[in-house]
């Protein structure tokens, strides 16, 4: 993956899924982008302990962020 494509990835996350990660009090980080297409993110705040955030991570930031993306293969929370 090209780092282009890996700016523009933050750059999407920054803008479309902080923003709503932060309306329920937690954030989130991206660590790394692997050349493989894997995002590593880390939870902070309510959603580094939230039971939902399983859901939060496969259902909202890995299924907005490939829609834009194909390249990306997966999102892993990491801790």
């Amino acid at each position: 993956m090209n780092e282009e494509i890996k700016k523009n990835i933050k750059e999407a996350f920054e803008k479309e899924i902080r923003p709503g990660l932060m309306a329920d009090g937690g954030d989130g980080e991206i660590v790394e982008i692997t050349d493989e297409g894997v995002v590593k993110v880390k939870l902070f705040g309510s959603c580094a302990c939230c039971p939902f955030a399983t859901l939060t991570l496969a259902l909202g930031i890995e299924q907005k962020l490939k829609e834009k993306f194909p390249e990306i293969k997966k999102v892993e929370n990491i801790t």
